[in-house]
């Protein structure tokens, strides 16, 4: 059974004048801003969104669902997974191209060693669907781990 999941975009005016609105069936994006002020002048995010963003949320979320799995496949739970995951855009000729993605995780899992933590995230970054969906960027993973 295919799962599928929508958000909408609706743009008004010129690429850099112009503003638009995200919004998802859920509602978590309820009419939530975007601007190309807001994408590449406003590095506090305080304007809106941006396409990178959300597709940092999108792979640490499901990077961090994803190790989740792993572990308890081998029997432990997680005590805390804390992932980050950061898109670098950068200029590319007449315009931008996400250039890489670094994936940073924290685990605490009791029961656990570092070895085998640190095979999981490396496992997890390779089996996400969303590391899967933007093989295409280079990713790396800077993982550290407490017992």
């Amino acid at each position: 059974m295919a799962i599928k999941r929508k958000v909408e975009a609706n743009w008004k005016g010129t690429a850099k004048d112009g503003k638009g609105q995200l919004s998802s069936s859920n509602k978590f994006f309820d009419n939530t801003p975007y601007s190309f002020k807001g994408r590449f002048e406003n590095e506090d995010g305080r304007l809106g969104t941006n396409p990178e963003e959300l597709i940092a949320a999108a792979h640490s979320g499901c990077y961090a669902m994803a190790l989740s799995v792993a572990i308890s496949k081998a029997g432990h739970t997680p005590d805390e997974i804390n992932a980050k995951a950061e898109v670098v855009l950068d200029k590319e000729g007449e315009g931008f191209a996400i250039k890489e993605i670094k994936l940073t995780v924290k685990g605490k899992v009791s029961g656990l060693s570092k070895d085998e933590f640190m095979e999981m995230a490396k496992g997890a970054k390779e089996g996400c669907p969303i590391s899967k969906a933007l093989s295409a960027v280079p990713i790396s993973l800077d993982a550290s781990f407490e017992s």
